[in-house]
């Protein structure tokens, strides 16, 4: 496993502070169109559109207090990007490097000791890592970048809530970490329908072909049951349509400069579907998390900042 060191690089604190431009209710279409919820805060999500990734985590993370509320000094952050995928950030077939790097230097600013990035890829780790841009990204902020790909990093555990999926091995950082960031890349995906936060969590078991072979959506359910993040950020600035997870060309993938932020990994999801133009209700998994408790999917009972930049 990669445990180098590299030095933590300081980032500007006035993108910090800046300031989006805060919407109404009930302007433009899809997630921007939806009702009103309670309008007082704390939020229980943030979704922006209109900047490029870092500048909308910026606004995002300031709107819900801070990584500060999340992340304490001296703790230990795994960030769980989507690095599945042996191909190039425009493809959006993996998260967006600017993204990853402004979490992991959010992290570092509120006092983190170590902050951990990695994925069980698809495609060979090694290519995954380097042409997604996410290993350069992370490390360039202070991040130790580590290997997913052999089974000694991950320990066996019980799925004490798991209805198909109550064991299985998962990678030792998430097991070991005081907070976990789960950024999953919205897109299509062939089996699930759709790919988001709690498919993202795919990437941190070592058998993923038990949840293919054994009720897709009803282990998704089950593993997201198992540790839930402690954030959750959703990457649509580049939106792969069709052909997903891995996609055929640039054709596949629609550029929606978005983001949704929630501490809530069902609500998000719910959020990041209707977003994606389908109705949260036609996804098993989403319908099997929310009969489980482990969130909620009604976004009319949310607390919404929608932010255009």
């Amino acid at each position: 496993m990669d445990r180098r060191d590299f030095i933590k690089k300081t980032f500007a604190a006035s993108a910090l502070a800046a300031a989006g431009t805060t919407l109404p209710f009930g302007q433009k279409s899809n997630l921007w169109a939806l009702g009103s919820g309670l309008m007082q805060n704390p939020y229980d999500m943030v979704a922006i559109k209109g900047g490029e990734p870092d500048v909308m985590f910026d606004k995002a993370i300031a709107s819900l207090g801070g990584m500060s509320k999340f992340v304490k000094k001296g703790q230990t952050v795994v960030v769980k990007p989507n690095i599945g995928w042996d191909v190039t950030p425009e493809k959006g077939a993996n998260t967006n490097p600017k993204l990853v790097r402004r979490i992991v230097q959010h992290c570092f600013n509120a006092g983190a000791k170590e902050v951990f990035v990695f994925d069980h890829t698809c495609d060979t780790w090694t290519n995954c890592y380097s042409n997604s841009g996410i290993e350069r990204a992370a490390k360039d902020a202070g991040a130790k970048v580590v290997s997913a790909a052999n089974e000694g990093y991950y320990q066996q555990v019980k799925i004490k809530n798991g209805k198909r999926l109550t064991n299985a091995k998962i990678h030792e950082l998430i097991l070991s970490s005081n907070v976990f960031i789960n950024v999953p890349i919205l897109k299509n995906h062939g089996g699930a329908k759709i790919t988001a936060s709690m498919k993202n969590l795919m990437g941190i078991i070592w058998d993923r072909e038990f949840m293919h072979k054994n009720d897709l959506h009803q282990t998704i359910a089950d593993l997201a049951s198992f540790r839930k993040p402690d954030l959750n950020v959703v990457d649509a600035y580049y939106v792969m349509k069709n052909h997903g997870p891995r996609g055929v060309s640039k054709e596949d993938v629609v550029t929606m400069k978005s983001q949704i932020v929630s501490t809530d990994i069902v609500a998000s999801d719910a959020a990041a579907i209707k977003l994606f133009g389908m109705d949260p209700e036609s996804i098993d998994y989403l319908k099997h998390a929310s009969d489980m408790r482990l969130g909620r999917k009604d976004l009319n009972k949310l607390n919404i900042n929608r932010i255009k930049i």
